[in-house]
């Protein structure tokens, strides 16, 4: 396998400053998901390894009119690196193709077990008690309610994540799981989705509590 180190320092330098909910520490989280479906699943681990740990290079903010196109350009900016490092071009070609495709907002279906892998790596990290702090610390960041005073549970509504942070475990959170594409991310996910379910409970339970 060729040296990744380039590869990660790459990604560090890229993302000094980064919010939290995607900065460094989840580009190692996604990297170590990727690795874990990629072994399980039979795929590429050296295209995958190497697709994770540049998979945000670019990332637009969630508000951004152009947001869709972060993995585009996240992908552009990762064939410079990889050529300047003198990777072969389809290799490159492989790599780029994953980061591209990978993105939720972009809603590509996979073309190759690659790409397969990394959507559900880096969808995984949405889930879970990381999932919950990521989706606080960027609803935090656009200045979002934590919920919906009247209707916090979405029970008689269409769910608004514009406007509430909790709204946005309704509209994708809870869907993440079923839309996975492999084995192996979907098991990895069912613990984490569980936990999803267990934080609205205890969150039901603290907003509407029994009367005594």
């Amino acid at each position: 396998m060729t040296d990744l180190q380039p590869l990660w320092d790459a990604a560090h330098t890229a993302l000094i400053g980064a919010k939290p909910a995607h900065d460094f520490l989840h580009v190692q989280r996604v990297t170590t998901n990727a690795k874990r479906i990629a072994r399980a699943e039979g795929a590429d681990l050296h295209v995958v390894t190497a697709a994770a740990i540049l998979h945000e290079l670019v990332n637009l903010p969630k508000d951004h009119p152009r947001s869709s196109e972060s993995g585009d350009l996240c992908a552009h900016a990762a064939r410079e690196v990889l050529t300047g490092l003198g990777w072969p071009a389809p290799r490159v070609d492989t790599v780029c193709l994953c980061i591209r495709d990978h993105s939720w907002s972009k809603g590509a279906a996979p073309t190759t077990l690659e790409v397969a892998v990394l959507q559900d790596a880096d969808r995984l990290d949405a889930i879970g008690a990381i999932g919950v702090a990521r989706c606080m610390a960027t609803s935090g960041e656009l200045g979002r309610r934590l919920y919906n005073d009247n209707d916090p549970f979405c029970a008689t509504r269409a769910p608004n994540d514009r406007d509430n942070a909790l709204d946005h475990f309704f509209r994708k959170l809870l869907h993440i799981e079923a839309k996975l594409n492999t084995a192996e991310g979907r098991r990895m996910a069912s613990e984490r989705t569980t936990f999803l379910h267990q934080f609205i409970d205890q969150l039901r339970d603290e907003l509407q509590p029994n009367e005594a």
